[in-house]
């Protein structure tokens, strides 16, 4: 029989979110709830499987992963690429790996949510009100302040137009954007450096890639007014981290709130658990109910039809 592993399901909720009922009957079908980052356990759980089920990028999977796994043949990934698998790799061992549909709405309404409580200062407030205080801060507007948009795509495009309603002025900054692509989504656009010393807000939309990865480091976080905050739902790798912890821990700026990171899990004792002008999540800007329902649900889908290719390739 087939055997699925469904892999970092951190909140136990993959077989419950869809209907998996199709498949249990032609295959056996295991959820995992930890995370490995191993390489050499990751293929110890992987061997006996011949469909692995990942969600975004939580455990990659390489060629030297891939080449250690003679029963893999189908990679169902979720979300409409995976940059961590590799697809060359997959392909020369006849490995499928399929795509799922997805909405960048959850991301941009967090981006929102840490913006927000960057600027009303929500985390320290609450954790005061638990341990048995009142006020301790104070927060600032975000009304006529300006907001620095770091890749004007589909994401950045809407962070943008939200940013409107707050009447914020917004800017905007890529190394493709034109003037009139920033306007449309009425934003004006300014260089580099221009949006790192003109931003109360700086937010980054970009994709991780040889061009962005470390873009923004000790050189554009020095622009940055002391009272200005820094915003990460894209990918840890886009900005230097020595530098950000740098920054932080200097008071060269009020503060960051990332969802994402170099390496996920963040390790224990890294400094973003524990600064105090620093708002972390878990990388859960896609994570909404919403989203998963469609991810696993085209899951299944996809499983379903390579499994009927199969039947068929055998009849």
């Amino acid at each position: 029989m087939t055997r699925i592993a469904v892999l970092d399901d951190y909140q136990n909720v993959a077989l419950t979110l869809a209907d998996w009922s199709a498949l249990s009957a032609r295959a056996e079908i295991t959820a995992f709830n930890d995370h490995l980052a191993d390489p050499d356990a990751v293929v110890a759980r992987l061997l006996p499987f011949d469909v692995v089920c990942v969600m975004r990028e939580r455990t990659p999977l390489p060629r030297e992963i891939i080449e250690r796994l003679p029963r893999l043949k189908l990679i169902a990934s979720t979300g409409p690429g995976n940059a961590s698998i590799d697809m060359t790799a997959a392909a020369e061992r006849g490995i499928k790996v399929s795509a799922t549909g997805y909405r960048s709405t959850p991301t941009v309404e967090m981006t929102w949510a840490l913006i927000l409580a960057g600027a009303r200062n929500l985390a320290s407030e609450s954790h005061s009100v638990r341990s048995g205080g009142w006020q301790t801060a104070i927060g600032h507007e975000l009304g006529g302040k300006t907001l620095g948009v770091v890749g004007l795509g589909r994401i950045g495009g809407a962070v943008a137009r939200i940013g409107l309603a707050f009447g914020m002025n917004i800017i905007a900054w890529s190394q493709n954007l034109t003037a009139e692509a920033a306007e449309s989504a009425g934003a004006t656009l300014v260089t580099k450096s221009e949006l790192f010393r003109d931003a109360d807000v700086v937010t980054i939309h970009l994709v991780l890639s040889r061009r962005t990865r470390g873009l923004i480091g000790s050189a554009e976080l020095e622009l940055m007014k002391p009272t200005a905050r820094l915003i990460n739902t894209s990918r840890g790798p886009i900005i230097d981290d020595d530098a950000l912890i740098k920054a932080l821990r200097a008071k060269a700026i009020a503060g960051a709130a990332l969802d994402v990171f170099d390496q996920e899990p963040l390790p224990a004792k890294h400094p973003y658990r524990t600064l105090d002008n620093v708002l972390a999540t878990p990388h859960v800007g896609y994570v909404s109910e919403d989203l998963y329902r469609t991810f696993y649900a085209d899951v299944v889908e996809n499983i379903t039809a390579w499994l009927d290719e199969q039947d068929r390739g055998e009849s």
